[in-house]
């Protein structure tokens, strides 16, 4: 049997994995009686964790949020994904949270046995990040946006578009979604009666919030409307290719926010994407090494073209 003060640890660990336990649950994974088991949690009340207890056949215990941060106690995998989550933070796409996250990675890792500091270290000195960078969004306002979606209110902010022009907003938040590179809002905008996609970075909050609202349901997941809106509305070029091999293969090649993909058969997909410069797709395209046919736009065709000739050239008569 674990000693009392190993087993209220071990209490309060079980607590936080989930919301809640009965007594005879917690007697088993303990291997005590369910008796001791509230003698336990009268100890956890005594030294301040708010325990929430239920009677009857259908009760239990659950740890409620207090005043203070209870010690998490964290398994070793657990560690170290929240290590690495930590630390992928403080160079991310979130501004104002950099600092916030090395303070938290360096308490986190001052209070890891010497086996756990090594496999952190062993894994940081063995990886490197290979995502290019991406505008950076204020933490203020993924929060202001996220608190709207939770409470169903409507949003108003000045927006800027692609052309650097501001325009006032109202829109029903659905949903926050991260490409890799860039943070979007997806949502139902009240004044053009439709869902639209807008850049996180380039939204600037109003204050107060509308009046709540009945969510609507969009016409497809979130994710997809904002990878499908990358290729058709956030570009100056949108552009249709067709990838002579399946949707899984180029999946594993094309980094997420690439744009949608749509399988065409076995062993072809379309990738529907955009960008500001015909030549930068063509570089991006060609770097990814896998067979593709321009479906659209005609401009691309012809720069693919031009510089078909100017390789060509380049490169003399056959055999040379």
């Amino acid at each position: 049997m674990l000693e009392t003060s190993a087993r209220l640890l071990r209490v309060l660990a079980l607590l936080q994995t989930r919301p809640d336990w009965t007594g005879a649950a917690l007697a088993e994974r303990l291997e005590v009686t369910t008796r001791t088991v509230r003698s336990d949690i009268d100890r956890l009340r005594r030294l301040g964790y708010r325990v929430r207890s239920a009677p009857g056949v259908a009760g239990g215990y659950r740890l409620e949020a207090g005043n203070a941060v209870p010690p998490l106690l964290l398994d070793d995998e657990e560690a170290i994904a929240v290590a690495v989550g930590l630390r992928a933070a403080a160079s991310g796409t979130v501004a104002g949270i950099e600092e916030t996250s090395l303070r938290a990675l360096m308490k986190l890792e001052q209070t890891m046995p010497s086996r756990l500091r090594r496999r952190i270290d062993v894994l940081r000195s063995a990886t490197a990040s290979a995502s290019a960078a991406g505008p950076t969004v204020d933490a203020a306002t993924l929060s202001a946006v996220a608190e709207a979606t939770h409470r169903h209110e409507q949003l108003r902010f000045d927006y800027l578009d692609r052309a650097g022009e501001a325009t006032r907003r109202r829109a029903e938040p659905h949903r926050l979604v991260y490409t890799g590179r860039r943070w979007y809002l997806v949502a139902w905008d009240v004044d053009r009666e439709d869902w639209r996609t807008f850049r996180a970075d380039r939204i600037r909050p109003r204050t107060p919030n509308g009046p709540r609202f009945a969510p609507k349901e969009p016409p497809e997941d979130a994710v997809a409307h904002v990878l499908r809106g990358i290729g058709q509305t956030a570009w100056k070029h949108q552009a249709r290719l067709r990838l002579h091999v399946s949707a899984e293969e180029a999946a594993e090649a094309l980094p997420t926010g690439s744009g949608l993909l749509e399988p065409r058969g076995e062993s072809e997909c379309l990738l529907m994407t955009g960008t500001d410069s015909l030549r930068d797709l063509v570089n991006y395209v060609s770097a990814l090494d896998l067979p593709f046919t321009v479906e659209s736009p005609p401009e691309l065709k012809d720069l693919l073209r031009r510089l078909a000739e100017r390789y060509a050239a380049a490169a003399g008569p056959a055999g040379s």
